[in-house]
């Protein structure tokens, strides 16, 4: 029997799993694990609002209706001269492996760095909510003025006082001038004090102080600087980004036996441009890798990925929302109007739950790729 393993239980990981039960049909010969130590899979874009239980959606309700196995342990070691991994001291075997162990937040090396929050995580964000539950008026100070800050940062000003701190001098640097004006517009509207140009040099049990020696009293400080590559990725040969991202070809493929999906593969979007680490990408590259694996040992044609086009769309709070098309970030829609939009893409992320005739309809839904 072959013997598809893939590791990781985010978007790619599940849709990879979802996509190579597809393909394999009816054929009774080839075998499907997922491994991932948690039960659930997390949502993570939906943490930000601080509902990390709403986050959560069963693994065995996706996987167990399409018969993937799902293994809870951690890998360790990747052979893939052996064509094996080892999670939590268990040696298992593979024909095709899939890695889509995701990413990880970048924590700084600076005094007090335990006691940061983050919504990296349920766990994380859970002890975020724990935090201030209860707490009138409090002040939280969030770091980093990308996408994940600035959704933050907007979700707690209804709850309380926020300071926004950014190394670069503008606003979302990473986000480029188009949805500028909208954002900062949001941010005023919402009472977010802004600190441009300056970093967070320690934390204490009294709040933050800045680089340039500001200290600002807070009831948490939030980390949101910088996401890296799962380190599973050192133990596959082959060339990688800033990252830490493995580079694929067209077909997801980093070589030989080994896919790679989601937040931990370097895969062109276009000509142009590589994916993002999102779900936007995550998503369709998972049903790629999953199509490709499962395709390459049943011998049917492979899969190219070729995503939809780039959108954007950034969450702001009780001031609405904002999307953008294109890579240069056109605003499209603001205000209500961009805010049902994100609402509605969060209830499209949700994947179904023991239906597997619809859960494998997903799986070949478009926005994945084209056939080779």
């Amino acid at each position: 029997m072959s013997h598809i393993v893939i590791i990781g239980g985010g978007f790619a990981g599940v849709w990879s799993a979802a996509a190579a039960a597809r393909v394999r049909g009816d054929e009774k010969d080839l075998r499907i694990t997922l491994v991932a130590p948690d039960e659930d899979l997390v949502l993570r874009p939906l943490l930000h609002r601080l509902d990390p239980d709403g986050s959560r959606v069963p693994l065995k309700r996706i996987l167990a209706p399409v018969d993937v196995e799902h293994l809870r342990a951690a890998v360790t070691r990747i052979d893939t001269a052996g064509r094996r991994i080892v999670a939590d001291g268990r040696s298992i075997g593979y024909d095709r492996l899939v890695l889509a162990a995701g990413s990880r937040l970048t924590r700084p090396g600076l005094p007090g760095a335990e006691q940061l929050f983050d919504v990296d995580t349920a766990e994380g964000t859970a002890r975020l909510e724990a935090r201030l539950r209860g707490r009138d008026g409090f002040t939280a100070v969030v770091v980093g003025a990308g996408f994940t800050g600035l959704e933050v940062a907007t979700e707690l000003a209804s709850r309380g006082n926020v300071v926004l701190v950014e190394r670069s001098d503008v606003i979302g640097p990473d986000l480029g001038p188009g949805p500028r004006p909208v954002i900062e517009a949001a941010l005023a509207e919402l009472g977010v004090r802004t600190r441009l140009g300056t970093s967070l040099a320690a934390v204490d049990g009294e709040g933050a102080v800045l680089a340039d020696g500001t200290r600002i009293a807070a009831d948490a400080v939030v980390w949101t600087a910088g996401v890296l590559a799962s380190p599973l990725t050192s133990q596959i040969p082959g060339d990688r980004d800033r990252l830490g991202r493995l580079v694929v070809d067209r077909w997801l493929r980093v070589s030989g036996d080994v896919f790679a999906a989601g937040d931990i593969a370097a895969a062109h979007a276009d000509p142009d441009h590589h994916v993002l680490q999102s779900c936007q990408h995550a998503i369709p590259m998972g049903k790629v890798a999953g199509h490709n694996a499962a395709a390459d040992l049943l011998g049917l044609p492979l899969m190219d990925f070729a995503p939809d086009p780039y959108v954007t769309c950034l969450d702001l709070g009780a001031a609405g929302a904002v999307t953008t098309a294109g890579w240069e970030r056109e605003v499209r829609l603001t205000g209500a109007e961009a805010k049902e939009r994100k609402d509605m893409i969060l209830n499209a992320i949700r994947p179904p739950v023991d239906d597997a005739e619809e859960i494998l309809r997903k799986a070949g839904e478009r926005g994945a790729g084209t056939r080779r």
